[in-house]
């Protein structure tokens, strides 16, 4: 997966100011999540507008949704940790959780797909403590934008979710 600690170039701090205001978050909330499924479907899954835009890679992960028991896939931003994927569930600063966190809460098995990569299986657990507070501020360091994020959720505590591998039974 990219290196998510460089530097971002002069216009991508610009992206990042722009996308901590309420209305480009409601904007992006909106129009990005279709625009990069349809360039990581051309891309072969190595390309989306929003990780050239803002520096973060990309992935795929797909749940089991918590009402339905059908599989949903959505675009996130992701920090890899070693073989561990780390996903901030910001909604775009909304006051509600985003619906694949409800749906990794109901079910911890997910797959991840990334940067070209087969989707592969993985177990989802919400992050608390000290680790939650390190994957923070490693998060918001990469993405300014989460202490934006964070200020307009009234009070929801934005959850940081870590993905481990799932072990095989081979």
């Amino acid at each position: 997966m990219p290196d998510y600690t460089s530097q971002p170039r002069w216009w991508q701090r610009g992206v990042y100011r722009l996308m901590s205001t309420r209305p480009a978050a409601r904007l992006a909330a909106k129009v990005l999540p279709g625009v990069d499924r349809t360039t990581l479907r051309l891309s072969g899954g190595r390309f989306t507008l929003t990780s050239a835009l803002i520096h973060v890679p990309i992935v795929m992960l797909t749940t089991t949704g918590a009402k339905s028991g059908l599989p949903r896939t959505v675009p996130l931003l992701a920090f890899p940790d070693g073989d561990k994927v780390v996903v901030i569930a910001s909604s775009f600063g909304n006051t509600k959780h985003p619906a694949w966190y409800l749906n990794l809460r109901a079910n911890p098995q997910a797959t991840l797909a990334f940067h070209g990569r087969p989707a592969r299986p993985y177990i989802a657990r919400e992050a608390s403590g000290a680790e939650r507070a390190v994957y923070w501020q490693r998060a918001a360091r990469a993405y300014p934008g989460y202490n934006a994020y964070k200020e307009r959720t009234e009070g929801r505590e934005i959850p940081v979710m870590v993905l481990e591998p799932a072990q095989s039974d081979e």
